[in-house]
């Protein structure tokens, strides 16, 4: 061939199918043999002369079967792809000596060779792609010579394929790695030599280059390492030495735009031009060309794949980066969020490069060029411009902590994680992300509030305060700051004290110091280094803090004395100082200085100043943890386990303020979830199985090194510290936990053991730890009842014995695990199997149990015990009606008995009594007057009775006949009888029925063998009669059981229980006879116990229960009736219902628990359908503002359960909304607009929406109050008005609110209504009718005005006119009143 045009030919090869040729043969209709021949020809030619490839037949012959490579078959691809690599490699090797000489014809006779081969392997690669493409339906074909398909197997040997071409399948991907060491190969020449023109070398290298960027745009191929090694070599090597530099870079961005997959590859290879090459100007080209380009915020595609580019480069070379980092930065202020957030992680790569170098290796030429251009600080190698640079970089990161987006806020905390893991700590940057973390905690976006608890993680896991052992508690770091502080005052003395210095000059002269000591403190250990590298603020910090701590102490008044420096620094100091200073003083101040040891005066400043750090610190992670705990009650899963690992880890570390964050924790074992699996794909715990993990982890796991004594001591130390100052919910959540706990085997049987011992010990040991060892025991017991049930003996010794008497509470948590003694298991509903044990009355525990509750005693305890030992009664005795029978008559005869000589009867008797009891403050006596209101939560105290008090009690002495604490002890006893009572009645009724149950199976199955020869239709007969029978048994028990509740337990002749009804009414309806708060809330409570026993009593009687609950200033009292009533709706909700506007009275108590216990008992009401709302749920909405935070979320709750029932909140709404708007309950405008927006939220079906907004125009037409219209147009904006109809509806009600719309709040809520209606996306929506519709609305705004106006004009002019009558007959009055005189 005489020439060949490369240029010209690859714009021809553009287009395939129109590209022609001189001696083209149409492959596609030659018989395969002729195939096979055309091929063999060329492959020999090309065998035996490289430079065969310039004879046009051989050429052509590659040609033709190149473009109709879809004819071929796998075998004639390989062979095509063989000959040409071989030729093409001969030719190269060939090249290669010839470019090495000076004269230039022996190279340049090489160039058509080269070009032609250049041009076919190129060809191939974009034929080979699209034969794999077409050839997937037959892939799969049986034949032996079948085409190629993206299924085929991988292409065995070339030399395989030479001996059995016939079963060959074709695999492109195979063939791409030695395909590209070839094209690397070719890289290698001195192009030069050859091209002696720049646009001919460019036009071949990009030629030999093309078929490389082919193989990436292939997702596929480059997931294989061999391939992308080879595509890495062959761009690196065509930018190094073939002038491919700007090429690539074209290149390179049109990947990053257009193929995601590329985006990490690329960084990998330019990272491998730059590392091996040693040719980082591509990468700089790039990174500026990315910084100039601008991303808007709708585009996702392109920022994503340039930051993926980004971020891994920054990783590969981070230092590359730092050089274009100032304008990279740009990106910060990007619209799209994916390239502020790469900015931020290559900023945390930089970070991570500079804070790991070497000490004092600095930034070399390419940190110095970046850091002088990115403004970070000035170049050089020092360490100390290195660390302003990284601080720069910090200032950076936490800026964007304020970002718009919650994503790049999240990545900058997850960032600043990872940070924490590097060596080099950075105290003073710490701080600072810590304090970032703690504000991140109260985010809107849960995401960003978890990666802030995360970082809080990482920042106790990793900090730099191990000196003392690694622990942060404040206590004992406040101890360490006093002891440091005092060894520094006493190393100075009095030396100070020379010189008076001004507060701010000291602080800059601490700030000096801490820069040049800095960089001395190299190998010191690595706690106290960085305390040095800080800026001055961290100085001003230690002044203040030193003031709060240590007000007692000499040296309290600021780091005043720190000047112990050797004589050069303070010449230093001296010289930046005013001239006012003493200069004798300071020369003498001087000299003391130089006695002392410099690096021990060094040593303690450094610990003082570290101690100050790790307080700061500690104090920032604290202030945090009251927000982690609200996180604790989050509804995102991932949140609620981030903030369960946050306490864990700083219970391990020992913060002071971990443990009621641990506490909160417990109740999250009733949390139902189950596993979950993450977005990254990982398996999550149940919160419920974490929490038990974490408690294992942190109470129960063996100490390394410890014995294994002192490991059982360990745990059960823990288990019992856990009841210390608990709550009863807390109480609750723990009992639960510590019975999975023990189903699931973790609680060793020594440890109940040591629990045993603690409880049943001789020693004196502190109340509450034998306390906590029962209720510990006790809980276990609910898993295992034989924890219990093998030391019966024990604990009736010590709970119910002599250490029983001193300490109540010890009997009362006895009784409760004595309880256990009956089982845990949960009743059936329906069933009549009871598993319960039963212990006969003559039983020595009844005994104690009667005598703990009838010993004397005066003590508030004696009530919570007194209580738990009749459960006890109850849960346990066969005939528990017969003792505690027995127990109400001698409390009788205690109270109203005749009282020994001396004792003196009555009241007095009872202030007597009280006198050398004045020193227990447990004692309960009578109130002063009925204006002394105890708040429930505070203790019940002895209250000194007034002189005036004693004498009115002495006397009506003659008239009283009994102590009123000993008969408030006998009320209470009788009214949990009677509740107890009912309870055993139901459990009797269970029992006959179970019995007659029993009876009648076997009888039937008598019956069924005497009938065994009847036939079946007697058989059937009979079992009829058999069913009726034993429903009608049942139904007649049942009857009975509810004929004794009803007539016999509180009027039966001789009922116990009836003898202290009327006298219950008696106490209860007489105040101002029986003034004694203890007895009136016994008594209280004691009626309302009666209330549920008997409807009839019920229903005589509950209206003195409502006006207690009127007139009553005890809270106390009035918290117990809430809950009491709660109850009577419970068994007798017909009564009930007809003072059902009373329940909600309660709402509106000033006293907090009587306003939450009220919420509460009618949430459970309401929502378990027991009364009846009748306009009422008004209240309930008030309580969603309400100031206090438990309240509103409490009232958040009930309407969120509410909405989960049928159209509940819908059919209430408009109760709702009168209630809030208009009459006496009318709430602000701003808590009802903030109350509705919340309800409106349930309203979700669009059917609602169109029935309110008819519902809510017509109230327009009855309303005359501009507030009322305010309202109704508020809640008309709150719905969606997402369909056709909403809006056709809200147009029909124009007659009923057209002449309102002149009141401007009005006018802008149906504005925001018409923009809602606008922005629906529905195929119907009526744009002619709105605009229609708003035109109506301006001009009736217009004309309301207009009449608003008129109406006042004329009510002037009225008002003028009747000033003028009033005078004109005043005036007329006068004259005739004189004419007359």
């Amino acid at each position: 061939m005489d020439e060949f045009e490369l240029q010209d030919e690859l714009q021809a090869l553009q287009d395939v199918d129109s590209y022609s040729f001189d001696n083209e043969t149409d492959v596609s209709a030659l018989h395969p043999s002729d195939v096979a021949d055309l091929l063999s020809s060329a492959v020999d030619a090309l065998a035996h002369n490289s430079d065969a490839i310039t004879d046009p037949a051989v050429f052509d012959a590659y040609r033709s079967l190149l473009k109709h490579a879809a004819a071929l078959q796998g075998s004639h691809m390989i062979k095509i792809l063989d000959s040409i690599s071989s030729a093409y490699h001969a030719q190269i090797e060939a090249t290669a000596p010839d470019t090495e000489i000076d004269d230039p014809q022996p190279a340049l006779s090489h160039k058509m060779a080269l070009e032609m081969y250049a041009f076919l392997l190129n060809w191939f690669v974009t034929a080979a792609e699209k034969v794999k493409t077409s050839g997937d339906d037959d892939a799969s074909a049986p034949a032996p010579k079948a085409r190629r398909g993206r299924g085929g197997k991988a292409a065995a040997s070339r030399a395989t394929a030479r001996k059995q071409p016939a079963a060959e399948e074709w695999s492109w991907q195979d063939q791409i790695p030695p395909t590209l060491n070839l094209i690397s190969k070719m890289l290698r020449l001195k192009t030069q030599k050859i091209w002696q023109t720049s646009a001919e070398r460019e036009t071949f290298i990009n030629c030999v280059v093309r078929p490389v960027y082919h193989v990436t745009e292939n997702e596929q191929y480059m997931k294989s390492a061999d391939i992308r090694r080879g595509v890495y070599k062959a761009i690196c090597l065509a930018v190094k030495h073939q002038g491919h530099a700007l090429a690539a870079q074209i290149s390179i961005m049109q990947s990053l735009q257009y193929y995601e997959h590329l985006s990490e590859p690329m960084a990998e290879c330019l990272n491998i031009l730059a590392r091996d090459f040693d040719h980082p100007q591509l990468g700089d080209d790039i990174l500026r060309e990315i910084a100039g380009k601008t991303f808007s915020a709708q585009d996702t595609k392109g920022p994503r794949a340039f930051s993926r580019f980004l971020i891994r480069y920054a990783e590969l070379a981070p230092r590359l980066v730092l050089r274009q980092l100032s304008l990279l930065l740009a990106h910060l202020d990007s619209e799209s969020y994916p390239m502020r957030m790469a900015l931020v992680e290559v900023i945390g790569a930089i970070i991570r490069e500079l804070a790991e170098s070497p000490e004092n290796d600095g930034l070399g030429a390419v940190g110095a060029a970046a850091a002088a251009a990115a403004g970070l600080g000035p170049a050089g190698g020092d360490r100390a411009k290195q660390l302003k640079q990284i601080n720069g970089l910090y200032d950076l990161l936490l800026e964007r902590t304020l970002d718009l987006s919650s994503y790049v806020r999240v990545k900058v905390l997850t960032t600043l994680a990872r940070l924490c893991d590097g060596t080099a700590k950075f105290p003073q940057q710490r701080l600072a992300m810590t304090r970032a973390a703690v504000d991140a905690l109260e985010d809107k976006a849960s995401g960003v509030r978890k990666a802030a608890v995360s970082l809080l993680v990482r920042l106790i896991l990793t900090h730099p305060y191990g000196m003392y052992g690694g622990f942060l508690s404040e206590t004992e770091w406040k101890e360490r700051y006093e002891q440091e502080s005092a060894v520094l005052a006493k190393m100075e003395g009095e030396v100070g004290k020379a010189v008076e210095r001004p507060e701010g000059e000291e602080d800059s002269q601490t700030e000096e110091e801490d820069e040049g000591v800095g960089s001395d403190e190299e190998d010191g250990s690595q706690k106290k280094k960085p305390k040095k590298e800080r800026d001055a603020d961290s100085m001003e910090v230690d002044g203040d803090e030193h003031q709060d701590e240590d007000e007692d102490d000499p040296m309290s008044g600021d780091d005043d004395d720190e000047n112990g420096a050797p004589k050069k620094r303070a010449k230093r100091r001296r010289s930046k100082r005013k001239s006012e200073l003493d200069l004798a003083a300071l020369t003498n101040e001087a000299a003391a200085l130089g006695a002392l040891n410099e690096n021990q005066h060094l040593e303690a400043r450094l610990k003082k100043k570290f101690c100050l750090d790790a307080l700061e610190f500690i104090r920032t992670v604290e202030d945090g943890m009251r927000t982690v705990q609200k996180l604790l009650a989050s509804t995102n899963k991932l949140e609620v386990l981030e903030a369960m690992e946050f306490f864990r880890v700083t219970f391990e570390y020992k913060f002071d303020a971990a443990e009621a964050g641990i506490k909160k924790m417990l109740h999250l074992i009733w949390s139902k979830d189950n596993n979950a699996t993450a977005e990254d794909g990982r398996e999550l715990k149940s919160v419920r199985s974490r929490l038990l993990e974490c408690y294992r982890t942190m109470y129960f796991e063996p100490i390394l090194n410890l014995d294994p004594k002192s490991q059982i001591n360990r745990i059960a130390k823990n288990m019992i510290e856990m009841t210390y100052d608990a709550t009863l919910a807390e109480l609750t959540s723990l009992e639960e936990m510590m019975r999975q706990l023990m189903e699931e085997g973790h609680i060793h049987e020594d440890v109940v053991a040591k629990l045993w011992q603690v409880y049943s010990s001789e020693r004196p040991l502190p109340r509450a730890q034998r306390r906590g060892a029962v209720i510990i025991l006790g809980m276990l017991a609910l898993a295992k009842r034989s924890v219990v049930a093998d030391r019966v003996e024990t604990l009736v010794k010590v709970g119910l014995g002599e250490r029983g008497k001193t300490d109540l509470t010890l009997a009362r948590y006895t009784c409760v695990a004595l309880q256990r003694l009956n089982g845990s298991a949960k009743k059936v509903k329906g069933s009549l199997l009871d598993k319960s044990l039963r212990i006969d009355m003559d039983n020595a525990l009844f005994r104690k149990l009667q005598d703990a509750v009838e010993r004397p005693c005066r003590s508030k305890e004696w009530f919570p015990m007194a209580e738990q030992a009749i459960n006890t009664v109850y849960a346990l005795g066969e005939r528990p009606d017969v003792l505690c029978g027995a127990l109400i008559k001698n409390l009788a005869r205690r109270v109203f008995g005749k009282k020994p000589a001396g004792g003196g009867g009555g009241v007095t008797a009872s202030v007597s009594q009280d006198t050398p009891l004045d020193k227990d403050p447990d004692a309960m006596d009578e109130d002063e007057d009925d204006d002394d209101v105890v708040p429930p939560s505070s203790p019940l105290k002895s209250p000194s009775k007034s002189a005036a008090s004693q004498s009115q009690s002495q006397a009506s002495a003659s008239k009283d006949t009994g102590d009123a604490f000993e008969l408030s002890q006998l009320l209470f006893v009788v009214g949990h009888v009677a509740i107890k009572q009912i309870v055993f009645l139901e459990l009797v009724e269970r029992e006959w029925k179970r019995q007659k149950h029993e009876k009648e199976l076997g009888s039937l199955g008598h019956a069924a063998a005497k009938a065994s020869g009847t036939g079946a239709q007697d058989k059937s007969k009979e079992q009829e009669e058999l069913d009726q029978v034993a429903g009608n048994a049942e139904d007649e028990i049942g009857e009975r059981i509810a004929a004794m509740r009803e007539q016999e337990l509180l009027y039966g002749p001789e009922s116990l229980l009836a003898t202290f009804g009327p006298m219950l009414v008696h106490i209860c309806g007489s105040p101002h006879k029986f003034k004694n708060r203890t007895l009136r809330m016994a008594a209280t409570l004691a009626f309302s116990k009666f209330l549920c026993v008997s409807s009839h009593f019920c229903e005589q009687h509950h209206r003195l229960l409502f006006k207690i609950l009127e007139t009553s200033k005890d809270a106390s009292i009035r918290s117990n009736i809430v809950i009491a009533l709660g109850d009577v709706a419970v068994s007798f909700s017909s009564i009930i219902d007809e003072s059902n506007d009373e329940l909600y009275t309660g709402l509106r108590d000033p006293d907090l628990v009587v306003k939450k216990n009220t919420l509460m008992v009618l949430t459970h009401l309401i929502l378990n359908g027991m009364v009846k709302v009748k306009g009422q749920m008004g209240e309930m909405a008030k309580c969603v503002e309400d100031e206090d935070e438990r309240i509103s979320d409490l009232a958040k709750l009930f309407f969120a359960e509410l909405s989960t029932k049928d159209n509940a909140i819908y059919n209430n709404l408009p109760d709702v909304i009168s209630h809030l708007s208009v009459g006496a309950h009318a709430i602000d405008e701003e808590a009802f607009q903030s109350t509705m927006k919340y309800i409106f939220t349930f309203i979700e079906k669009e059917k609602q929406a169109e029935n309110i907004v008819e519902k809510l125009c017509q109230r327009f037409r009855l309303s005359d109050d501009p507030r009322q219209w305010r309202d109704i147009a508020f809640c008309l904006s709150l719905l969606p008005f997402k369909s056709e109809r909403s809006v056709k509806k809200l147009i029909e009600g124009l007659q009923f609110y057209r002449d309102k719309l002149h009141e401007e709040a009005v006018y802008a809520r149906f504005q925001e209504i018409l923009t809602k209606a606008r922005q629906n996306k529905s195929a119907n929506k009526p744009d002619a009718e709105l605009n229609e519709f708003e035109a109506i609305l301006e001009e009736s705004r217009r004309q309301g005005a207009e009449d608003q106006d008129f109406e006042k004009r004329v009510e002037g002019r009225k008002a003028i006119a009747k000033k003028r009558a009033t005078r004109r007959s005043e005036y007329l009055f006068r004259t005739s009143f004189n004419g007359s005189t």
